[in-house]
């Protein structure tokens, strides 16, 4: 990754990937994880994943786009890139002896 490649991570246990949404608007990343009921009655000594819904979201700043999203052994990885508009990224200036004046001669003659 370079200075313009982010990720998120988060763990998201006990959630298949059909019961995930991540959705990117208006500079607003929101990760949802919604589970399907289960009508099974159980009862638990110890449960260790609660299983409930949530909603998570994270402000992005100006020029960051979701570029993909993985998940591998219970963590969802949300990949993001900071593109910045050409007119808006810095560039060197050379410093050089008459140039100005050379270009003001060439108009001129």
């Amino acid at each position: 990754m370079d200075e313009n490649e982010y990720r998120i991570t988060m763990a998201v246990a006990g959630f298949a990937e059909d019961e995930l949404e991540i959705e990117s608007r208006e500079g607003v990343l929101i990760v949802q994880g919604k589970k399907t009921p289960d009508d099974t009655e159980r009862k638990y000594l110890y449960q260790g994943i609660a299983e409930r819904n949530f909603e998570r979201r994270f402000q992005l700043a100006d020029y960051v786009r979701v570029t993909g999203a993985t998940m591998d052994n219970g963590l969802l990885h949300i990949d993001l890139e900071r593109e910045i508009p050409e007119a808006m990224k810095p560039r060197k200036i050379n410093i050089g002896k008459n140039k100005l004046l050379e270009a003001e001669a060439a108009d001129g003659a």
